[in-house]
């Protein structure tokens, strides 16, 4: 019988439980305890572990099987989508606002009043992106912020963490910039996380978690060069859009095939 492992505080901070001693109920529950360094976030990510819990639990660790991901070449742009990329105005901006990106994303969503964004998970995370580990694809309009994602970034991976959006199709823009600066800059995999309806209209699929981690092995392997865009702060240029002052580069999946309203929208 599988039974939840407990990290403790002599345990090293790149120590994990094997991925297959994860339970089944609640399905994909590895660890808990620990603490969210760089250094204990980072060894997670790079097997396929992430964190997720709420405030007042303990930091809890889940590597789901099977696991959604993205391949950037399967990214389903719909009809829709291209009309608010052409024409609401938006601009997409990398690594220009990550604190607030974050704090909207971690704002109470209509769907319910809480968050899984505790103040240690902003705390780790804002630490992550000063080390360049995470970082944000923001849509703009207007001057104003008004959706946007972040995730962590290691070799050719990108591991999206939240999104939200205020406008229509908001987070959807810059999930399609993400995808594009994923083709450009070599990352192949956009992991996911979870699966719902919304995500594999957009082209993400789940795959087994013992095939996702193999590719972890490949791309995310502590020998190999981050390929997240040197030029960060940049504008990514939309497709179909005049060509604009800043670095054209690219996108990840979520929102909908029908319009984006206005609203936090997530992978988590």
């Amino acid at each position: 019988m599988k039974t939840i492992t407990w990290l403790a505080p002599g345990d090293g901070a790149e120590w994990f439980p094997p991925i297959e001693r994860a339970l089944d109920d609640p399905p994909g529950l590895l660890a808990a305890g620990g603490d969210l360094s760089t250094r204990r976030l980072v060894a997670a990510y790079r097997r396929g572990i992430f964190p997720w819990y709420s405030q007042g639990q303990p930091v809890l660790w889940w590597c789901p099987d099977p696991r959604a991901v993205l391949f950037p070449a399967e990214f389903r742009r719909t009809r829709s989508l291209a009309q608010s990329e052409r024409n609401r105005g938006y601009e997409v901006r990398l690594d220009t606002a990550f604190e607030a990106v974050i704090d909207a994303c971690a704002a109470p969503r209509r769907s319910g009043p809480g968050t899984w964004i505790t103040r240690e998970m902003r705390a780790a995370y804002c630490e992550l992106h000063a080390q360049g580990r995470a970082h944000s694809i923001e849509t703009w309009q207007g001057g104003q912020l008004v959706g946007g994602l972040y995730g962590v970034q290691l070799g050719r991976a990108f591991f999206g963490e939240s999104m939200f959006s205020e406008q229509r199709d908001a987070s959807k823009v810059a999930l399609s910039a993400l995808v594009r600066v994923s083709l450009e800059s070599g990352i192949e995999l956009i992991d996911c996380q979870l699966a719902s309806r919304h995500l594999a209209s957009l082209g993400s699929r789940s795959i087994p978690r013992e095939t996702f981690t193999g590719l972890l092995q490949r791309l995310a392997a502590p020998q190999l060069a981050d390929a997240w865009p040197a030029k960060a702060g940049g504008r990514v240029r939309s497709p179909g859009a005049p060509d604009s002052p800043g670095t054209p580069l690219g996108a990840l999946p979520a929102g909908q095939v029908t319009p984006e309203p206005a609203g936090s929208s997530g992978i988590r």
